[in-house]
């Protein structure tokens, strides 16, 4: 079993910038991908980003060029999901997620409790 916390979230603005971070404990050997859901208002989850352990990356369209996942250089258990040019659209609950799979299998292991993201016009 894999432990998440995260931290960050909150108000911001259009065209503002915030970043989260996600750390793993526990069966962390188990991990392949770390990453982060969202999930809008009244609608579906959705992938926004994941970054492998080798270094390889995956974004949403809606996020690319805007978004950066990353993961901390003396922890590789902890990432982070940075923010910048949100727009009202970006409003969700983001939560970090693990999974033993590849890219292209969007099945997850573990769910943290999310961090909320409202961007006001």
């Amino acid at each position: 079993q894999v432990q998440l916390v995260e931290s960050g979230g909150g108000l911001v603005q259009v065209g503002g910038s915030t970043r989260h971070s996600c750390v793993a404990s526990g069966n962390t050997v188990s991990i392949n991908r770390m990453g982060w859901l969202r999930q809008p208002p009244g609608k579906e989850r959705e992938l926004v980003a994941s970054l492998a352990s080798g270094g390889k990356t995956e974004y949403a369209e809606s996020v690319k060029g805007r978004f950066t996942i990353s993961r901390d250089h003396t922890n590789q258990n902890m990432v982070f999901l940075e923010m910048n040019d949100l727009k009202v659209e970006d409003t969700a609950r983001y939560l970090c997620v693990t999974t033993r799979w590849g890219f292209g299998r969007h099945e997850y292991d573990n769910y943290g409790q999310g961090v909320e993201v409202a961007v006001s016009s």
